[in-house]
């Protein structure tokens, strides 16, 4: 056995005549009687009491302890009683993850997991806890997304809780337990119209943005740190940092996931760069470099704002980019007093999807439109835009098409147009 059961309202006195006698001790009958003890993996003697006429449980209790540690599935009942607040606070302090995302998630499980999850022990987390939870959770959180996205940092603390041996296993991963599920999606490109449209809903020093965005598929951070020596002469674009926000502060950074990448740089796209550079001539900007108390690095952007800074997303996309969207007749024009609406699917990103579109209408394989659009994983790139890939029956009828005009042999008529 791992330990043994100590009787503590009896004590052995050996008498004079040698012989050992079972007397009763000081403590007799009062508190709890047994208390099992034995020694835990980390060296130190662990125990827990039982009452009276209970010591058939606490037998139990430690030969199901020498089981667990057999079966190196042995929890310290101790540090099982640390809640799931304290530990999520020492979970955060750990994360290797850059600035931003540590933010990220630690803003979701303080808004909407600590209030709910924070006391209660880590050790005693069941399935059911996590059901409530997820009830209450659908009730404050609209976007079925976001609770994704919560429910995601709650399971990887408790997976987390599960290798440091306070939890037999993650109550999120039960069986009964379902994970908030968003709606599917299909990305929509915009047309072109739509595209020149936003162009000129915007102010000549952004007009060019659309150019970068549709025209090579950079994110919007990656737009907003583009810099002029990122800008090749041989018809590359060089991907080589972004603007983003860390913890209120604006930092330059990699690209998402430090994916370093060169893009083929079309030459109306050089073209416009060109004019724009040269109406609005680019501007040194100073800022941190990843995080807001990094080393300062400097890049002559090619998009700043009107007094010469960078560019914050949230004020761009509230002041500049929504009213160029209500222009084009992409969103409604608010009432007068009244902001714009919420336009999650048409921001900027939404180029991105128009430059996915355009390449794999045009034949161009997945392999390097992930490669392009700086995706870790070509299987991702076919998951989200697999749609938009022209059919075989359209291969086939654009190919016919083509050898019939190869040869001279097309036809112009009525039919023909109709056709097409």
């Amino acid at each position: 056995m791992a330990g043994h059961v100590q009787d503590r309202w009896y004590k052995v006195e050996i008498g004079t005549d040698g012989k050992t006698r079972r007397m009763k001790s000081d403590r007799y009958g009062l508190g709890l009687r047994y208390r099992a003890r034995y020694i835990g993996p980390d060296g130190t003697e662990k125990s827990k009491s039982f009452p009276d006429k209970q010591k058939r449980l606490a037998d139990v209790w430690l030969t199901n302890i020498e089981a667990d540690m057999a079966r190196g599935q042995y929890i310290d009942p101790r540090a099982a009683r640390t809640t799931f607040r304290e530990y999520t606070e020492r979970w955060i302090a750990a994360l290797t993850t850059d600035l931003a995302s540590r933010a990220a998630v630690e803003g979701r499980l303080r808004l909407h997991a600590l209030p709910y999850l924070g006391t209660r022990p880590i050790g005693s987390f069941q399935p059911e806890h996590i059901r409530d939870w997820n009830r209450q959770l659908e009730s404050a959180v609209a976007s079925a997304s976001y609770r994704r996205l919560i429910f995601d940092a709650v399971s990887s603390v408790l997976t987390a809780a599960v290798d440091d041996r306070l939890l037999a296993s993650n109550p999120c991963r039960a069986r009964s337990v379902k994970a908030p599920r968003p709606a599917p999606s299909r990305v929509h490109p915009w047309s072109a119209s739509q595209v020149f449209a936003v162009r000129a809903g915007l102010p000549e020093r952004y007009q060019a943005m659309t150019d970068v965005g549709g025209g090579c598929g950079l994110r919007q951070g990656e737009i907003f740190g583009l810099a002029v020596d990122n800008i090749g002469d041989l018809g590359w674009l060089y991907v080589r940092q972004q603007v983003k926000k860390v913890r209120g502060s604006l930092v330059f950074a990699p690209p998402k996931r430090g994916k370093l990448r060169d893009v083929p740089l079309d030459p109306e796209v050089s073209v416009a760069l060109t004019e724009h550079l040269k109406r609005f001539p680019p501007v040194d900007v100073t800022l941190p470099w990843v995080t807001p108390t990094g080393p300062k690095v400097t890049h002559r952007l090619a998009f700043t704002s009107s007094i010469g800074t960078a560019l914050w997303s949230n004020g761009f996309n509230d002041e500049r980019w929504k009213p160029a969207l209500a222009a084009a007749g992409i969103i409604p024009v608010p009432d007068k007093g009244q902001r714009y609406a919420a336009a999650r699917e048409h921001g900027m990103h939404a180029l991105r999807h128009f430059y996915a579109s355009v390449l794999l209408d045009a034949g161009e394989n997945i392999k390097a439109l992930s490669l392009y659009l700086g995706h870790s994983d070509p299987g991702f790139t076919l998951r989200v835009y697999t749609h938009l890939m022209p059919s075989s029956e359209t291969r086939t009828r654009k190919a016919i098409s083509a050898m019939y005009r190869a040869a001279g042999r097309a036809h112009d008529g009525p039919e023909t147009a109709q056709a097409a």
